[in-house]
């Protein structure tokens, strides 16, 4: 999906998006690498403990997806402290955090968003 997609629809939505992005962001994970918290227990995180997701997507990008293919990842967990400049922060770690995704997975074959 592409990046601007998501801030769109988690704007339009009221943030209801940001949900169900970090729901499929963490069962995607959770089904590649076969190790992860997964896409409920992560829901749950973002609705209760918002701040921890910022932090532990970037840390399962790092763990689970680039590191066991013997890959640099573009993003670090302490990518999760963009979330302290109110409203760019939150665009800019979307921004950063979609792209290197969308990286990741085209690289694997899935189409370009």
């Amino acid at each position: 999906m592409n990046a601007g997609t998501v801030i769109l629809l988690s704007i339009v939505t009221l943030g209801i998006y940001t949900f169900i992005w970090t729901y499929r962001q963490f069962e995607d994970f959770k089904k590649y690498s076969g190790q992860g918290i997964g896409g409920g227990i992560g829901v749950v995180l973002g609705i209760f403990i918002t701040p921890v997701v910022w932090f532990m997507i970037p840390i399962e990008m790092q763990n689970n997806l680039y590191q066991p293919e013997g890959e640099e990842c573009p993003v670090s967990p302490v990518f999760g402290l963009w979330f302290l400049l109110p409203i760019i922060g939150n665009f800019i770690w979307y921004l950063k955090i979609q792209e290197s995704l969308n990286d990741f997975w085209m690289r694997r074959g899935a189409p370009a968003p």
